[in-house]
């Protein structure tokens, strides 16, 4: 069983309050979890002690029987020294993909084209009603 450190959400609409728990990595993010062991309230202050509170001793023991805390849960864990974590880079994220390039050469192409063709001049108003 592959088990998580990760948030679940509580509070009402537009008011979040979250709980960090140790829960099977397939069960849903509100659903059935094992332990709970911290919160976070994302309204308050950066540097309020209140924001994140960690139960330190049990997610000590629960990263030694192998949970694995998500990138946000990671962060808050580094903070308090528990936890060594790295922000990931992906610069293979950024790209289109393959559609969206074919479509993006399309138009360059179209617009090359049109550029090094002659502009041809269209006939003013004036001389096309006389004809």
């Amino acid at each position: 069983m592959a088990l998580k450190i990760r948030l679940t959400r509580g509070g009402a609409k537009k008011r979040p309050y979250y709980r960090i728990v140790v829960a099977d990595s397939r069960a849903p993010r509100d659903g059935r979890f094992i332990e709970k062991v911290g919160f976070f309230n994302p309204l308050l202050a950066k540097d309020s002690d209140k924001r994140v509170g960690l139960e330190v001793e049990r997610i000590k023991y629960w990263l030694g029987v192998g949970a694995r805390p998500t990138d946000r849960v990671a962060r808050f864990l580094t903070q308090e020294g528990l936890f060594d974590w790295k922000p990931s880079n992906n610069p293979e994220k950024a790209k289109p993909g393959a559609k969206a390039q074919e479509r993006s050469d399309a138009a360059k192409e179209k617009a090359d084209a049109a550029a090094t063709a002659p502009a041809e001049e269209a006939p003013a108003e004036g001389q096309a009603a006389e004809a």
